[in-house]
């Protein structure tokens, strides 16, 4: 058995004047606490307690601060700029679930306001989560941290649920499906076949492009709307942006895990995300959010959705992953983004897919540690993947 998180979302039917009001006091209390506590750089529970103990708000609000802005006091960040990365916090016991098949809202969720006044409220959840819902709703699946957001007037909890799921036995026929996340194609799974060739390799390429634009878009704009004063305009675009690219990586790592699912003992190998940079530099307070933001949310998606079909991730040293041969272990060169070229001479690999060629290394780091020399069983040029192109030697 393993263990399965996953974060659900429930959309707060649209409350009542008096229930928007207890909400949005509730919001703001929890922000000026959080400020408060962070501007006095409490790095342990007992400090953040003296200060958010002050404040209007539940004992399970209270309780989540006092563990969560040690966190944010160890790091570099600043409430105010992540504003929107702050949402009112809940310990488990806080919220509760109520389900009523009987009526046309079937879901209702209990807001804590005071430690003796709670807030009832229909939600209607994610429709792909319902399993998840009704899992936690039986006590099949445990509660964690609840987070209530505020987007644009519309409210969302987000529910933190865990639940123990079957996981495949190791066996020797494993199946190691290298994952190669980059910034221009969003990700490349490749594998070998039991003659060691590189075999199926699958692209998303196309959604690696929207999401660029959409990353590229969210940074002019928003820049340019805060230079006109328009801070609040500028905050909307931006959630509306990214909740555009969280579908689209719900998507594709959702795609990933099915490919993955079609083989025999499969095993997904992710570069480990302590190593992983991005050549750009959108200043620091656009790389907290691309940088981290990216990769580690594909990573998290990756690993609760193939554990939810039994089948492990692992993760191995990124070096050189894509600059070297996956045939000869030779150091090449990029002539272009799409394009891995081997200069050693005596090997049969010339100009070859640079995300497939990235893909098998952190396959075969997985089985060996290192990348090491593979006789030549097939042309240099893989087949076009049912589905998605490759496009050979040619920049994406």
């Amino acid at each position: 058995m393993t263990e399965v998180t996953e974060t659900l979302e429930l959309k707060l039917v649209e409350p009542n004047a008096h229930k928007h009001r207890k909400l949005c006091e509730t919001k703001t209390a929890y922000q000026q606490a959080l400020e408060a506590a962070f501007d006095a750089g409490c790095t342990t529970q007992s400090a953040a307690n003296d200060v958010v103990v002050n404040y209007d708000l539940s004992g399970y609000a209270k309780n989540a601060l006092k563990k969560y802005v040690p966190q944010l006091c160890g790091g570099s960040y600043d409430a105010k700029e992540l504003h929107d990365d702050h949402p009112v916090r809940f310990t488990n016991e806080g919220i509760r679930l109520d389900h009523k098949p009987q009526n046309a809202i079937e879901w209702y969720v209990k807001v804590p306001h005071h430690d003796d006044y709670h807030l009832w409220i229909p939600a209607q959840p994610n429709p792909e989560q319902r399993p998840w819902l009704e899992a936690l709703y039986a006590g099949d699946a445990k509660m964690g941290e609840c987070r209530l957001f505020d987007r644009d007037g519309e409210w969302y909890l987000h529910v933190v649920a865990t639940r123990d799921v079957e996981e495949r036995p190791s066996s020797a026929s494993e199946t190691p499906i290298g994952v190669d996340i980059g910034e221009a194609s969003l990700v490349m799974v490749c594998h070998r076949n039991e003659r060691g060739s590189p075999t199926t390799p699958n692209l998303w390429n196309d959604e690696g492009k929207h999401v660029r634009r959409l990353r590229e878009t969210y940074f002019t704009a928003t820049r340019r709307l805060q230079q006109r004063g328009s801070e609040r305009i500028a905050e909307s675009y931006g959630d509306s942006l990214w909740r555009q690219i969280d579908g689209i990586l719900h998507t594709v790592t959702s795609e990933v895990v099915a490919y993955a699912d079609e083989f025999e003992n499969p095993v997904l190998v992710l570069e480990d995300l302590t190593h992983i940079r991005e050549n750009m530099d959108y200043g620091s307070f656009m790389n907290r959010r691309l940088h981290g933001w990216g990769f580690a949310k594909m990573h998290a998606q990756l690993r609760y959705k193939a554990a939810e079909k039994g089948i492990r991730v692992e993760t191995v040293n990124p070096a050189y992953t894509s600059k070297s041969c996956h045939c000869c272990g030779e150091r090449g060169t990029r002539p272009a983004q799409a394009t891995f070229r081997c200069t050693n001479p005596e090997c049969w690999v010339r100009d070859y897919q640079a995300d497939v060629n990235a893909a098998l290394n952190i396959a075969d780091r997985y089985l060996s540690g290192e990348s090491h020399l593979r006789e030549h069983t097939g042309d240099s040029k893989l087949p076009r993947p049912a589905g998605r192109g490759i496009q050979h030697g040619l920049p994406f």
